[in-house]
């Protein structure tokens, strides 16, 4: 019988600390279990993160958990991986022993201790992925309010806005417009998410303007998570979930520590921490 995870406080209900980040764990936890397997998730999922991060392609009308649009990486061979047929796909053994899973199987995994970025990797998935998460909400009495849709292709983001406008959207953005985050305006987009490459302040405070969360890839050092939360994004992807965890205890501690040294009548004037995901309306735009 598979391990069951102990139960978590649904990622809706908690609260974020102001100064801590977001913690969306990159293709599950990469230290402990291969990639975008289900073992690299449950190992994520143990250190209580906020999010996970995942990677989807349309494989034969499968939608298949994984990076690389071409085998050689992970898995011996060169084919392109939309060139076989999921099921000789999902035989094939990764490093850590596990199989390459589909987006239910993600889901029932995550189930409502996470939110779940679905990242569109290939060409055909708009339709496909809201079709499955229609599905899950529907099957599991689950919240829409749960999941991420993102994408480098815009086009794929734009259908999902058109399909199933309950799911937010994030804009993968691997540089700077000289229009800074406008693009993500006809998306009605959440988020935007930023290459740690091009992570740049004006970017952010025009997300800010335009009601946007900003989630930076990927941060895997303290100094790059100081760097980006002085920035003013609210989140990171990370390879490392363990290290942005620990920076967040940290911050609560500090935040702790200032409230018990003030005088009572300072601390009513504070305003009570957010929540981490605020609650969208489909009807409107981001918030």
């Amino acid at each position: 019988m598979a391990d069951v995870l102990p139960y978590k406080l649904p990622y809706c209900e908690r609260m974020q600390i102001p100064g801590t980040l977001f913690c969306f764990a990159h293709r599950g936890y990469r230290e402990k279990a291969t990639e975008n397997t289900l073992e690299a998730i449950q190992h994520a999922l143990e250190f209580d993160v906020d999010g996970i991060e995942i990677d989807i392609w349309n494989v034969g009308g499968q939608l298949l958990v994984q990076h690389d649009r071409r085998l050689g990486r992970l898995i011996a061979g060169s084919e392109l991986i939309t060139d076989l047929c999921p099921e000789t796909l999902r035989e094939m053994l990764l490093p850590c022993g596990g199989r390459v899973p589909t987006l239910r199987e993600v889901l029932e995994v995550v189930g409502n201790h996470a939110q779940l970025n679905i990242e569109l990797k290939g060409p055909n998935c708009a339709a496909l992925v809201a079709a499955e998460l229609e599905s899950y909400v529907r099957d599991h009495g689950a919240s829409f309010e749960q999941y991420l849709i993102s994408s480098f292709d815009h086009r794929q983001v734009y259908e999902s806005l058109q399909i199933l406008p309950e799911v937010r959207r994030g804009v993968l953005i691997d540089g700077i417009p000289l229009d800074l985050a406008a693009c993500t305006e006809p998306l009605k987009a959440y988020s935007m998410h930023l290459s740690l490459d091009f992570a740049d302040a004006d970017m952010i405070a025009d997300g800010k303007r335009r009601g946007l969360k900003s989630y930076v890839f990927t941060v895997n050092s303290m100094e790059d998570l100081r760097l980006v939360e002085g920035m003013g994004a609210e989140g990171v992807f990370t390879d490392e979930p363990k290290l942005v965890m620990n920076y967040n205890a940290s911050k609560t501690a500090e935040v702790v520590m200032q409230q018990h040294l003030q005088p009572p009548e300072e601390m009513a004037d504070e305003p009570p921490a957010q929540a981490t995901t605020p609650v969208v309306s489909s009807q409107s735009g981001p918030v």
